[in-house]
């Protein structure tokens, strides 16, 4: 008896621990999409982040940047790869 409890217990813990984890991941993207006319506010850019290609396409981008009051904010939009630049 005293060997399920024990079990069960670590169990529920180990459950607990990855809940916290879970919850404490910033990692995952919050970036709100960006439509014509928004206003955005920006302070300062942190990154431009957009996904590797060696074709001329549209593409989804991340912007990483503070506001005007020093809070963190994301947004994603739609633009040319920048392969683009390279075609002439």
């Amino acid at each position: 008896m005293n060997t399920r409890t024990l079990l069960l217990t670590a169990a529920l813990a180990c459950t607990a621990f990855a809940g916290l984890a879970q919850a404490n991941d910033t990692s995952t993207s919050q970036a709100v999409p960006y439509y014509y006319g928004m206003p955005l506010h920006v302070s300062k850019v942190i990154s431009l982040t957009e996904p590797s290609t060696l074709e001329c396409k549209v593409v989804s981008a991340d912007m990483k940047y503070l506001d005007e009051n020093g809070q963190p904010a994301e947004i994603s939009y739609r633009k040319l790869s920048d392969a683009c630049e390279n075609q002439g």
